[in-house]
């Protein structure tokens, strides 16, 4: 998810940069500016209904005791209850159109990516010479298929086209491929992770996968439920949301994940002639590397995972290429991404094995990843993720902001600010202390406006004397001790 305060500020690049990753989204732009500001005006209008209802209630002890007739004010709290009401109602339908125009958007492609599509990808380098034959060689599908490594004809007749039986030898040999690639990162100090292989939908969310490919997953509906899940078509569904609205310090990171999984895809469509046998199937396995780093750290990152990528592929004594993708040739969750390329002789070119992509902080943002830095300061991370034959690598970046965001331990959070006077962009409250339930209790003295209290969607009121939270997440912008 892209930054609602940058799309704010700046509109027109951000049209402009989504342009050259092939996305018309001024439309959407215009979209989100127009619900964030009804978004804005309906929140001051209500804040301005729920502080008359206050005064209001206040009125009743004084009529009573004044022996006046309490049935208009009684009248007048009820209008005034009944129209905040229906204005959270509003809000709530806001807020969700709002997040769907966000959640569609695709995320920035780096500055110095080039336009364009295939056409325009960048080989950087290449290693080894190219294999020369006086022969003309097999395609892999003839070749596995006379060696008795893969047998598709019984994994169609057991589960349809796309799908194939590794056996004897090619059972080993992918065995060894997977051990091989574990292996070597274990021993480069990356923690190995065994997700599961049915997912929730809000794993797809994060990784950026849903809603718009929602319908290349194969789903899983359970019948004692209403709840529908996934099979993951890539490790990095799993990995992405293994600390979704967590906060990490930045002691954690980074965090230096490999994950072995069959990944499982509906790839609709007819194939090309050459896409027949492995290129192109509905399982697979694969080993995925995946980094989550801070924002300082995240093209470092980005190399090293490239480089274990390209390590991987010269111990196998292949001749490969790096390739620089395009800005329309990257997925939509990612900034950037190179591909590394072997040659397939019987091809006459070069096809991907591996590609690692650097998300920023695209992904961190829809699964409310964050780190909180040694100053107490609260950031979204980011995320790398790369693949050698289907080992994939990711990054995700917690992401420099100048919000900071806390979840039910808010009370616990702001007591270092206990008997101090804290602004919160607009809103400035004194003599905080920590009362029932985790809520802060302070002096509300001053609100600028609508905005300076909502951000994205997640409200933090001031009512009387009680910070409260209207939600499970409380959001507070521009924290600063005056």
């Amino acid at each position: 998810m892209l930054d609602i305060k940058y799309i704010k500020e700046n509109p027109n690049e951000v049209i402009e940069r989504l342009a050259i990753k092939g996305k018309d989204a001024a439309a959407e732009i215009e979209e989100i500016l127009k619900l964030d500001a009804a978004r804005r005006a309906l929140i001051s209008e209500t804040e301005a209904l729920k502080a008359e209802q206050n005064r209001t209630t206040k009125l009743i002890p004084q009529y009573k005791k004044e022996g006046k007739d309490t049935a208009e004010i009684f009248a007048q709290m009820k209008k005034l209850s009944e129209t905040a009401k229906a204005n959270d109602e509003k809000l709530k339908a806001i807020e969700a159109d709002l997040n769907a125009v966000m959640l569609s958007l695709p995320n920035l492609p780096d500055r110095d990516l080039k336009t364009g599509g295939k056409e325009n990808n960048e080989p950087l380098r290449y290693f080894g010479e190219p294999h020369k034959f006086d022969f003309e060689p097999k395609n892999h599908v003839d070749l596995c298929t006379d060696l008795g490594l893969i047998d598709y004809d019984r994994g169609t007749k057991l589960s349809g086209s796309g799908f194939w039986i590794y056996r004897g030898m090619g059972a080993r040999l992918e065995w060894a491929l997977l051990n091989y690639f574990i292996d070597t990162h274990l021993a480069d100090g990356y923690e190995l992770i065994l997700p599961p292989h049915m997912l929730e939908y809000e794993c797809g969310v994060t990784a950026g996968q849903f809603p718009k490919f929602a319908d290349e997953v194969y789903k899983i509906e359970n019948p004692t439920d209403n709840r529908s899940r996934y099979m993951l078509p890539t490790a990095e569904a799993a990995l992405a949301s293994l600390y979704r609205n967590e906060i990490l310090t930045e002691a954690d990171l980074p965090k230096k994940l490999v994950s072995y999984t069959p990944c499982f895809r509906r790839e609709a469509g007819s194939y090309r002639s050459d896409e027949r046998g492995m290129v192109r199937g509905h399982q697979f396995n694969k080993v995925e590397m995946f980094q989550y780093t801070l924002p300082e750290r995240s093209d470092e990152a980005f190399d090293e995972l490239v480089m274990k990528a390209e390590n991987l592929v010269k111990g196998l004594g292949f001749h490969f290429r790096t390739v620089k993708l395009a800005a329309e040739d990257c997925s939509a969750s990612m900034a950037r991404t190179y591909d590394i390329e072997i040659q397939i002789p019987s091809m006459n070119g070069y096809k991907e094995v591996s590609s690692v992509s650097n998300a920023r902080d695209y992904q961190a943002r829809r699964g409310m990843i964050r780190v909180r830095r040694a100053d107490g300061h609260v950031e979204y991370d980011e995320i790398e993720d790369p693949l050698p034959f289907d080992i994939d690598a990711d990054v995700i970046e917690i992401q420099d902001d100048d919000y900071a965001i806390w979840y039910r331990d808010l009370g616990e959070e702001m007591m270092k600010y206990e008997n101090k006077t804290v602004k919160f962009k607009g809103i400035v409250a004194r003599d905080l202390k920590l009362g029932k339930d985790g809520l802060v209790i302070g002096r509300h003295v001053m609100t600028c406006c609508a905005d300076d209290i909502a951000y994205n969607g997640l409200v933090c009121r001031f009512k009387s004397n009680v910070a409260y939270k209207t939600r499970d997440w409380i959001t507070v912008t521009g924290i600063i001790r005056i």
